[in-house]
């Protein structure tokens, strides 16, 4: 996926100026697809020069105007055309990883301190993409035996995509964080009896 299809989303939804596309990037899109202020500006300008955005501007009382962006018919088609493609498949690529395929060539002490980290880490991403669940989405709710949520009320199109996307945070989250109690149960020296 490139950045381009993440804007084109966001512009699909609603017309908005690179300092809100910034911002939507900070607290949602980014979770999944960061991009810094500057990669936005520029791949704007890219895609308004193929076509696919457009860009009013809008004056504004002593300020530079403001330059609103929308999704032009021809980036519908190109967004239209990418959802029909097959994504790749997701591969690990992490520090973390190879650090632990080669830990023996290494303190031991520092690969524990690092695990522990990544575990402190990613229960606090965990814990964020759980309160945007329980604030953004209240009418999904957990049941007890499997922490399975119910969709119940009036979840659907854009609001049951835009779940259904955090779900699947919630749950690269929660398997990190069960792998990372995995590597520490096996690599802690047992407590002294």
């Amino acid at each position: 996926m490139a950045l381009d299809h993440a804007i084109m989303i966001s512009l699909a939804e609603r017309p908005g100026t690179g300092y809100e596309l910034s911002r939507q990037f900070s607290t949602s899109l980014g979770h999944f697809w960061p991009a810094t202020r500057q990669q936005i500006y520029r791949t704007l300008s890219r895609l308004q020069g193929d076509g696919l955005v457009t860009c009013c501007d809008v004056p504004q009382d002593g300020r530079p105007d403001k330059k609103i962006y929308t999704l032009a018919p021809a980036g519908r088609e190109a967004l239209h055309d990418w959802i029909a493609e097959p994504s790749s498949l997701m591969k690990l690529r992490d520090d973390l990883a190879v650090k632990l395929r080669g830990a023996e060539h290494g303190d031991a002490d520092d690969v524990l301190a690092d695990v522990r980290r990544h575990r402190a880490l990613h229960v606090e991403q965990l814990a964020l993409y759980q309160g945007y669940a329980a604030t953004q989405f209240p009418e999904a709710t957990e049941t007890p035996d499997d922490a399975t949520p119910s969709l119940t009320g009036q979840l659907t199109g854009r609001r049951l995509h835009q779940f259904l996307v955090l779900r699947g945070g919630i749950r690269v989250e929660e398997a990190f964080v069960a792998w990372c109690d995995e590597v520490l149960a096996a690599l802690e020296p047992a407590p002294a009896a």
